[in-house]
């Protein structure tokens, strides 16, 4: 048994080498940072190690519960990941529609490019940019000074916060997260489109029809 398994590896050792690159990420990325986790059972001690620190069992989450931020912080992750479904994965649906509506291709391709390049900016920049934008002294509140009104502090306003995490998150992924329906549009049969133009469906009744049926799967 174990000989024609050593054989079956060699037959097929190249394809064992192409996938060696994609095992070691995901073992050293993925798997290997899990061993933090035994720090959440454990009573840690810098001189004794993650090994050799005492077992607490769920006692740091006992303590963890008994904070008086706790539950505040639970349901913000909760209202913020459900929020970001129910807002964000519908826009880049409708950014992508809406991209593909465009005639030009040279404009199509500019929008796409434009509405994707957010993704590859690191939030470290793009919380920069915010600052400079909603901060106290930002151009948003420039302009708010200059009509005669009282500056707002956007981003230490409670009531904002969410609103801006939203937002900005939708404007950085929303044009990266197109390119999936983008490319489920693009693999529609266009002579389904020639058929709907020939019957007298207008742009709106084909993207009814035919373009949001056949990109739905992909969707769900």
């Amino acid at each position: 048994m174990e000989k024609l398994l050593g054989k079956g590896i060699y037959k097929h050792r190249f394809l064992y080498i192409l996938l060696l690159p994609t095992v070691l990420y995901y073992l050293l990325f993925q798997y290997f940072p899990m061993y933090g986790i035994l720090l959440a059972f454990k009573e840690f001690h810098i001189k004794a190690g993650i090994l050799q620190s005492p077992w607490v069992g769920l006692a740091n989450f006992g303590e963890l519960v008994k904070q008086s931020d706790f539950w505040q912080a639970f349901n913000n992750t909760i209202i913020i990941s459900l929020g970001r479904i129910v807002i964000e994965f519908p826009a880049a649906i409708i950014l992508a529609l809406l991209i593909n509506e465009v005639m030009k291709e040279k404009l199509k391709k500019f929008y796409q490019t434009v509405y994707t390049f957010p993704h590859f900016i690191s939030w470290v920049i793009i919380s920069g940019i915010m600052l400079n934008f909603l901060g106290e002294s930002g151009v948003l509140n420039q302009i708010i000074s200059a009509l005669g009104f009282e500056k707002h502090t956007f981003l230490t306003d409670p009531g904002l916060f969410r609103p801006i995490v939203f937002l900005s998150n939708m404007w950085k992924e929303v044009g990266w997260s197109a390119i999936i329906y983008l490319a489920a549009i693009a693999g529609i049969n266009p002579e389904l489109y020639e058929a709907a133009y020939v019957d007298g469906a207008s742009r709106f009744q084909q993207l009814k029809a035919i373009t949001w049926p056949s990109i739905r799967g992909t969707a769900a």
